[in-house]
């Protein structure tokens, strides 16, 4: 079985179960009973067989010839062994529950040594270790251990969890939304078969439609945003991120200590096409939404929302508009319409509030989905007998088509299910209650976004390489040389001197002629303003010797005065190799507000100016460098070419990182007023190469 085909693991023509066992309380019973309702050949394996069981592997597989899944409930200890002689009998996959591998440590890592030895020199395909299991809902595949798992029905969502936990935590949710599941994946410790294997085992899988994927360690970031990628241009991929408190390792700069592997992992993946979201409820609304149908790409989508209450439908709104996204106005022709549909005292805008539904719902639906601002529907309603919202919504949308709409309803837990069955059989995706509403509108929203986004983003090529510093890339990199490396890229940078002592630093003041800042020159010492190695507006002889006094004090033998710069918002920008995703650039506000705010953008690297430029848009803060209250707004164009250039010196492993801190916003364009630099190592040239 090649590397891609997973076939043998989801969808095998037989199971053997190795471990089985007829005492309630163990794993080989509780995995034997869940597969009981498998329709291919089952075998039961024990060393001491009760009847019914075979003594071996190789007897119970030679016993029939479509066994391609053994599925491992015994120890670790001897799981190496079983694999074996299950590849050895012509088994292709493996699932293996047990934990006390290598994250157990001791023997544990050496028992998964022995697995990686037997998967290397078989080629099965081995899931987990540590893990719940799987489950193929459609074909009655319920290869976990999880009490009720065989309660799942069939649906179009797929989900792909780190954590066997997490795969039923969403499954349970999505099952209980009446969404169903098409498969649910528990990747455990991934020793083997890894997320990025069984995203793409997803895309040529028909009944999934929708994908949620959950993430905690990440082994390879590239080969997991290559394979989302490749996913998402043609089914959506919701991706659930934890981690967020999780710092982890990472440079000195200020670049290293915003790139946290999961704030990396989130704009990463984003960058990818996936729809990220917070939790594992705004997971589960996300995908039902985007199972049923995406919006056409575009940057701005145009959500309609069509309420028949007013209270629930503001709740909605609120949220939509919190989150960026608008409700545009509807045309005068699309009022005149609804008019006709509607009584006086309702609101015929956007939201429309119908009041209690009626039978001119489908009308009303049909008048906003034909709107040419509108690009998503949203309904909600509290469920009435009077009318079968799903089914009314589909009729409203049958003369469009191509417009995903979503439903949610709320109302007795028995009208609710109707309501879910209603929807079901109309094709339309439903939820409970106004946030999860919200929640999917967003998701449909953003998945629409990030489409148009990447069918704007040219593909970098790394053709044109960047120019050569005066000095090379090797050795010690200070604030001086770090500048120099700056102006070869056509980033500025205030005009400077080095001075070796006190009468050249005078001297210097001299000839820059205005008032400077007064630095301390240590290739050593990143950031400097932290122990007083930064003295600004000094204007004259005596305020020079001041600040050397001042700089000589904490063992400053060599300085820096440059001019100093016209007052403007501050950004951070930087690029470096991040352990896990490559290399990496980030943009943010500057300054103490860089690491207090978190309020970066950051994207894979190498990418082209056209996309640089757009990375400042996904600041909370964007306005501030916008203009705001007539202060100097960011050129974006030269703000692209910077995080291009920075992005590419790191990319062609030239250097491991580059940072400028702050990059001013002036009336005459950006300007570097400190940079920091850290050379190359052989590691990280391996993994920028």
């Amino acid at each position: 079985m090649s590397a891609l085909d997973l076939t043998a693991l989801f969808e095998p023509r037989g199971v053997v179960i190795v471990g089985a066992s007829t005492s309630p309380g163990k794993l080989g019973h509780a995995m034997a009973q869940s597969l009981e309702s498998y329709a291919g050949s089952v075998r039961l394996v024990n060393a001491r067989p009760s009847p019914g069981m075979f003594g071996s592997i190789a007897e119970a597989v030679s016993s029939t010839a479509d066994i391609d899944l053994a599925v491992m409930c015994v120890p670790a200890s001897v799981t190496a062994t079983a694999v074996r002689e299950s590849a050895d009998a012509g088994v292709r996959a493996a699932l293996v529950c047990a934990g006390g591998f290598a994250e157990a440590g001791g023997a544990g890592s050496g028992y998964a040594q022995d697995l990686d030895a037997v998967i290397a020199e078989t080629g099965i395909r081995v899931l987990g270790p540590n893990t719940s299991g799987f489950f193929v809902p459609g074909d009655a595949l319920f290869a976990s251990f999880v009490p009720g798992v065989r309660e799942f029905g069939s649906g179009s969502v797929a989900v792909v969890a780190a954590s066997g936990g997490i795969n039923h935590v969403l499954s349970f949710g999505l099952q209980e939304e009446g969404a169903g599941v098409s498969l649910g994946v528990g990747l455990g410790a991934g020793q083997d078969v890894t997320a990025p294997d069984v995203l793409r085992y997803l895309a040529a899988h028909e009944q999934t439609r929708a994908v949620i994927l959950h993430v905690e360690s990440i082994p390879d970031g590239r080969d997991l945003v290559d394979a989302v990628a490749a996913l998402a241009a043609s089914k959506p991929v919701v991706a659930l991120i934890v981690g967020r408190n999780d710092v982890a390792e990472f440079a000195q700069s200020h670049t290293g200590a915003l790139t946290t592997s999961w704030r990396t992992a989130r704009a990463l993946l984003r960058q990818a096409g996936a729809v990220v979201v917070d939790d594992e409820a705004h997971a589960v609304a996300a995908a039902i939404a985007l199972s049923k149908g995406r919006a056409r790409p575009q940057r701005a989508p145009g959500i309609g929302l069509i309420t028949g209450q007013a209270g629930p439908g503001l709740v909605v709104a609120d949220r939509l508009l919190g989150d960026g996204w608008t409700l545009p106005p509807l045309s005068a022709h699309s009022a005149r319409r609804l008019s006709d549909h509607l009584p006086p005292l309702t609101f015929q805008g956007n939201p429309v509030d119908t009041g209690r539904p009626g039978e001119s719902f489908p009308d009303v639906v049909a008048v906003v989905s034909e709107d040419p601002s509108i690009d998503i529907i949203g309904v909600y309603a509290i469920t009435e007998e009077v009318i079968d919202l799903p089914r009314a919504v589909a009729r409203g949308l049958a003369s469009e088509g191509g417009i995903p709409a979503v439903v949610a309803v709320d109302g007795t837990s028995a009208d609710v299910a109707a309501a879910r069955r209603s929807a079901r059989d109309s094709g339309i995706a439903i939820v409970r209650g106004p946030t999860p509403l919200a929640r999917a509108l967003s998701a449909l929203a953003e998945d629409a976004r990030l489409r148009a986004v990447l069918d704007d983003a040219p593909v970098l090529s790394h053709a044109a390489l960047t120019p050569e510093p005066v000095d090379g890339w090797n050795g010690d990199w200070d604030e001086i040389r770090a500048k120099d490396l700056l102006g070869t890229l056509g980033i500025r940078t205030p005009i400077r001197l080095r001075c070796a002592g006190r009468a050249e630093a005078q001297a210097a003041l001299a000839t820059l002629g205005r008032s400077v800042a007064v630095k301390l020159v240590d290739a050593d010492v990143l950031h400097k303003s932290d122990i007083g190695g930064v003295v600004l507006g000094v204007d004259s002889p005596q305020a020079m010797d001041a600040a050397l006094d001042s700089l000589e004090s904490i063992g400053a033998s060599e300085f820096l005065v440059e001019e100093m710069a016209d007052a403007g918002v501050e950004l951070v920008v930087g690029a470096r190799i991040d352990e896990a995703f490559g290399p990496v650039v980030v943009v943010g506000l500057g300054g103490v507000a860089a690491e207090v705010m978190g309020d970066v953008a950051i994207r894979s690297a190498p990418l082209s100016e056209r996309a640089a430029s757009t990375m400042i848009d996904d600041l909370v803060a964007v306005d501030l460098v916008d203009g705001y209250r007539g202060a100097p707004a960011v050129d974006r164009s030269e703000l692209g070419r910077i995080l291009m250039s920075l992005g590419q010196v790191v990319a062609d492993g030239r250097i491991a990182e580059i940072e400028i801190n702050p990059l001013r916003v002036t009336a005459d364009g950006l300007i570097a007023l400190d940079a920091v630099v850290v050379a190359a190592t052989s590691s990280t040239t391996g993994v920028a190469s």
